[in-house]
């Protein structure tokens, strides 16, 4: 394992996603929803540092206040990935074992897919300092078990989704500018989805036609009825460029075409006074993710080094 001090000193990112559109189709007999959206990473979010060793054990620090770490998807996505190897009879699996350190910085319960993220960092870096070598598709079956929005985040490119957000198709939307804030509301998905009023007959249609529409999302209206503040954030984002909501959490997002556009908009946000203890943040779209732009340096330059 002589990569391993070059691994571990490397601060891999844990993206955050925006969905640019987000439309429910239908509703199937087991409660899961169908659904159309589409995926884009933003080039902010978590960073995680990952040190391998043959300890047979997974720590993780800091802790996450109010989460075990049992429940800690990190945690959970480096189990499945070792029992993975046990059960394809890779010699010392059981031995395999890594202390991981996170950097947290986007906010939980704001549909950016933070913990989802930081699942399929864990999947892929550990992959390779593990050198188990599975495929991606391996990589996102195993995710697809942690949380429906995984794999995408493992596979590492922008993509259409539909089913219940596991049947993904590679997409190029426009790589554009956000704003993207956080009101102080946390929100719960099942309290979104189980909403008898929540949209779910919207008609299904291909990609092409929906990408030439303005962008929706089907969650917002029962969101902003819940939560006020939101539907006021949302509000005033509107004065300035088209915005909605990201999947069913509390963060809303503003396209710009610049940098320099989204940046007047947040010291606008800024100088709100009621606003002052709104998150928020400028990143730019981009569909490949920069987990993967990472990893593809780190090979490279492990390559060279041969």
């Amino acid at each position: 394992m002589s990569q391993h001090s070059t691994l571990a000193q490397i601060e891999w990112p844990s993206p955050a996603k925006l969905n640019l559109f987000l439309y429910i189709t239908g509703r199937l007999d087991n409660g899961y929803h169908e659904l159309q959206t589409l995926f884009q990473f933003i080039d902010f979010g978590d960073t995680l540092k990952f040190s391998p060793n043959r300890s047979g054990t997974i720590t993780i620090s800091p802790e996450i206040p109010g989460v075990e770490l049992e429940s800690n998807l990190i945690w959970k996505a480096a189990q499945a990935l070792r029992n993975e190897a046990k059960m394809q009879g890779i010699q010392n699996a059981a031995s395999l074992g890594a202390d991981i350190s996170l950097n947290k910085i986007l906010p939980m319960g704001g549909g950016l897919g933070g913990g989802s993220s930081n699942a399929a960092t864990a999947l892929v870096v550990l992959n390779t300092a593990w050198q188990l070598n599975f495929s991606l598709d391996k990589l996102a079956e195993l995710g697809l078990k942690l949380g429906a929005d995984v794999p995408v985040f493992v596979r590492g490119q922008a993509a259409f989704a539909e089913g219940v957000g596991e049947k993904l198709t590679p997409a190029t939307p426009n790589e554009k500018w956000y704003l993207v804030i956080k009101p102080e509301e946390n929100i719960a998905t099942a309290e979104i989805f189980t909403h008898p009023d929540l949209t779910r007959n919207t008609p299904k249609q291909d990609l092409t036609t929906l990408l030439q529409q303005p962008y929706g999302n089907d969650c917002e209206k029962i969101v902003t009825l819940l939560y006020p503040e939101v539907a006021k954030q949302l509000s005033w984002l509107l004065q300035y460029a088209p915005s909605r909501l990201t999947g069913t959490g509390s963060c809303l997002f503003a396209e710009f075409d610049t940098q320099a556009e989204a940046e007047i908009v947040l010291e606008q946000l800024h100088t709100q006074t009621e606003s002052n203890s709104v998150f928020g943040f400028i990143a730019k779209g981009v569909n490949i993710s920069p987990l993967h732009k990472t990893l593809a340096d780190y090979k490279q330059a492990d390559h060279n080094s041969i």
